[in-house]
């Protein structure tokens, strides 16, 4: 638990900055937002489920100055907005540093959402670069199959 309320003010700090370095104030309601982001950070929640948790925190805040949050967030590189071709858009933090968005494993039976923190296209990416002269910025990927526990209970 200690552990985890110590990497909690270290992502809050490092966001914090990002934020002010970019001439950013940090509101009442992006502040409701990134601690909701960071508390449920392996959620990969959307724009409405953000809205109903940042209500709880700050209860005058709209759900257009949610989205306004998560645009401005995205632009500074501090969210990535993700689509795993269910329709919704979702968000999580950027991990600092991350040269690369990382990647996803969706469970098609449950859902569940498994998250592949070493980037496996660079060779990929290299030959892309190589044989088409396209400057690659970032690249995603994600898997849709039948996660270990799903692949048990149907056994």
């Amino acid at each position: 638990m200690e552990s985890e309320a110590i990497i909690w003010q270290s992502e809050w700090k490092r966001l914090k900055k990002k934020l002010h370095r970019e001439k950013y104030k940090l509101t009442p309601q992006r502040e409701a937002t990134l601690q909701v982001l960071i508390e449920n950070e392996k959620s990969h929640l959307s724009a409405e489920e953000v809205y109903l948790r940042v209500k709880e925190k700050a209860p005058d805040t709209g759900l257009a100055t949610v989205y306004r949050t998560l645009d401005l967030l995205s632009e500074l590189d501090i969210l990535d907005k993700i689509n795993f071709g269910d329709g919704v858009a979702r968000y999580e933090i950027r991990q600092e540093g991350a040269k690369h968005f990382h990647h996803h494993l969706i469970c098609l039976d449950c859902g569940e959402v498994n998250e592949i923190q070493e980037d496996l296209l660079m060779d990929v990416e290299e030959k892309v670069s190589t044989k088409y002269h396209f400057l690659i910025k970032d690249h995603r990927l994600i898997f849709h199959g039948i996660c270990d526990s799903c692949q048990k209970q149907q056994k």
